[in-house]
């Protein structure tokens, strides 16, 4: 089925080109010689190192859910989490949510079209834009506190009893989602976060999300030719070590599907069309000196069966990341395009794309053991926890 995403009446124009920003302000050296390239003012000033790296900006809120003091309470129906259906932060959060069964206790809303004002609000019935009278993201922060002066960013957890952001933090929230929610979860819930896999979840989370999830940033909105090509190196060295990994295990921690898969699926998802394309800008590369995803048949073939698996990606995701065409059979804006292919083109290769990842990924066979020697588990039983020690650090 075909979605029509056009804007019409204040609705959706979500396509891929809005998530997290990619557009405004770098100039880059081609085989050509020098042209503009479009890039988001912050990412490539003020989320820089010295040497022209992407260092990405630090979340302003993390309230945590639970009972517990300074956290919010856990009410069905309270809060909306706001993000760009292009976005992977909030895309992993739509995921947790999809199978866990929150969706109408924990209420997803889109926002889209980033500008110098921030995120724009879609105005759907019920959702926050008539509640408050806002039009922005950015409203929500100011309502929260006097000293906003950053941008709000896509996910943004919001309180519908107060009108103030709770927390903006994707990196722990679906750890929240699932443990401190588990009272809403649906029957036959899968347990994403089992407490005997917790702290080498967390180490391998944390290795997803430097070298693959923001890899992909650091490649892409690199200031200086070294950064981009050291990120690039570290992220297809960390594909090929998953690759390895799956090759024995249906999932990246055995039989059952974690955290991490969940986290490891939002960039696989995405890299064809989207941060692939800006590979070859940012590497000044040829189209076969940037690999594919299915240059590494256990890791694409592990993508397949999240992919076809119920609850990892939906309908709308399917258009905004550019599998599926709206009802006119256009495909969402490609960020990176040179525009240089003509329609047919654009649409005959992602119908061939889209093919691919419904090919049988003949994965259902395998078990495997959780046991790996990546984070956690390389050359030690322990698993190291830093700053377990009152004093340690302490001279």
């Amino acid at each position: 089925m075909a979605f029509d995403f056009s804007v019409k009446d204040g609705g959706l124009p979500t396509v891929a080109s809005d998530a997290c920003g990619v557009a405004a302000h770098r100039e880059r050296e081609t085989r050509s010689g020098h042209d503009k390239r479009d890039r988001p003012i912050e990412e490539t000033t003020v989320e820089q190192t010295p040497d022209g790296a992407f260092r990405r900006q630090r979340n302003a809120f993390s309230v945590r859910f639970g009972s517990g003091p300074g956290e919010a309470p856990v009410q069905a129906g309270r809060y909306h989490i706001l993000g760009a259906l292009g976005c992977g932060w909030n895309r992993r959060q739509r995921i947790v949510i999809r199978l866990l069964g929150l969706w109408d206790v924990f209420t997803p809303e889109v926002v889209f079209g980033r500008d110098e004002n921030g995120w724009k609000l879609t105005h759907t019935p019920g959702g926050v834009a008539e509640l408050f009278g806002y039009d922005r993201l950015n409203d929500f922060y100011r309502a929260t506190t006097d000293h906003f002066t950053g941008r709000g960013t896509s996910p943004t957890v919001v309180d519908l009893q107060t009108g103030k952001v709770v927390t903006n933090n994707y990196h722990i929230l679906s750890n929240d989602l699932e443990t401190a929610w588990a009272p809403f979860h649906k029957e036959g819930a899968p347990d994403l976060y089992p407490q005997e896999l917790r702290q080498e979840i967390d180490l391998l989370n944390q290795q997803i999300f430097d070298d693959v999830n923001n890899g992909t940033y650091k490649v892409n909105f690199a200031t200086s030719i070294g950064a981009a090509k050291a990120a690039y190196t570290i992220f297809k060295a960390r594909l090929a070590d998953y690759d390895f990994r799956l090759a024995s295990r249906r999932y990246l921690f055995g039989n059952q599907i974690t955290d991490s898969d969940v986290r490891l699926f939002q960039t696989l998802e995405s890299y064809e069309f989207g941060y692939r394309r800006g590979f070859l800008q940012s590497l000044n590369a040829g189209e076969d000196e940037i690999v594919h995803i299915w240059d590494y048949p256990n890791l694409f073939a592990y993508a397949r069966d999240l992919f076809q698996t119920p609850g990892f990606i939906d309908e709308p995701e399917l258009y905004a990341l550019g599998y599926t065409p709206d009802e006119s059979g256009n495909y969402s804006h490609n960020p990176f395009s040179q525009g240089d292919d003509t329609p047919q083109d654009v649409k005959d290769y992602h119908k061939s794309v889209y093919e691919r990842w419904l090919e049988p990924s003949g994965r259902e066979q395998l078990g495997g053991s959780p046991l790996y020697s990546g984070p956690g588990g390389g050359g030690s039983y322990e698993l190291w926890k830093f700053g377990a020690y009152e004093g340690f650090y302490q001279a």
